[in-house]
């Protein structure tokens, strides 16, 4: 099958490292140094600068660009698609994707909406891996005019990317999970870096630190063109998730002043048994 990628960064690069094996994979980007470097470290088949040879060659795309980018691309250049051309969006975003591609009157392109749920701190299609996929979760928010045959495309496509776990639910369902899953911990990965400010100390922070801080910020180092777009389209939900992290972290202020150690331990144990849980359901999944 010829897949057409739109935007070679580290998700582009990826999904093009991983589906190349048994597909003809070409990529249209802006960048001329980004198409140099896959093409000569066989990360792709073809490269293209034209954007009306790219789309006429192909009929399977995945568009991989920050939220507001792909519905001006998908609405700039929507008249040169074939028809029954098929678009699967990567977005980690879903309900404000879903309701401004609908503006868009598409006559003959069809969007998946798609989003794999993997990734890294770095950036750009130099640190593309076909292993960050491996294991990992990819979620499909089908809409209305989705046809059966190209969820079970997109699928399959996924399953040859060697995503352990593919799950479809609504545009809806999808935000107020990620919220939770993913944009709160970027959100307070990136508060607890920028708190370093409140420590007076003369000693070098990096002297102090262990494995769970480690692990903590290892998201701070963020993509910031990203990110922001991601968060205020998806403010709503993932506000709410905010407010209710504080109640949660108002509970352990409030029983540190109360030198309540009973309630501190209950915190504890309810986290644990939580976070067991989710521990055993990941191993019914495998």
């Amino acid at each position: 099958m010829k897949i057409g990628i739109i935007g070679l960064g580290l998700i582009g690069g990826t999904i093009a490292k991983s589906l190349k094996n048994k597909h003809y994979i070409s990529a249209y980007d802006l960048s001329e140094n980004t198409l140099k470097f896959a093409k000569e470290n066989d990360i792709i088949n073809e490269a293209y600068n034209d954007i009306e040879n790219f789309i006429s060659d192909n009929e399977v795309f995945y568009i991989c660009l920050y939220p507001k980018a792909i519905i001006d691309f998908i609405s700039k250049y929507k008249n040169l698609f074939k028809k029954n051309s098929i678009i699967i969006e990567i977005s980690g975003v879903k309900t404000y994707m879903v309701q401004e591609i609908s503006k868009l009157n598409l006559e003959n392109i069809e969007v998946v909406f798609t989003h794999p749920v993997a990734g890294s701190e770095k950036v750009g299609v130099f640190h593309s891996k076909a292993e960050i996929f491996k294991n990992a979760n990819y979620v499909i928010t089908p809409v209305k005019n989705n046809k059966k045959s190209s969820l079970d495309l997109v699928k399959s496509l996924a399953k040859e990317m060697r995503f352990k776990n593919i799950s479809c639910v609504t545009p809806e369902v999808h935000d107020s999970m990620i919220a939770y899953t993913s944009q709160l911990t970027h959100v307070l990965s990136l508060s607890l870096v920028n708190s370093v400010y409140a420590i007076s100390t003369e000693l070098e922070t990096n002297r102090f630190i262990g494995d769970s801080y480690r692990d903590l910020t290892r998201i701070s180092k963020i993509n910031e063109k990203l990110w922001p777009d991601l968060f205020i389209t998806n403010k709503q939900e993932l506000l709410k998730k905010i407010e209710l992290f504080e109640i949660e972290l108002r509970k352990f202020k409030d029983a540190l002043i109360m030198n309540d150690v009973k309630k501190l331990e209950n915190l504890m144990i309810n986290s644990t048994s939580l976070r067991e849980n989710m521990d055993r359901g990941n191993k019914n999944d495998s």
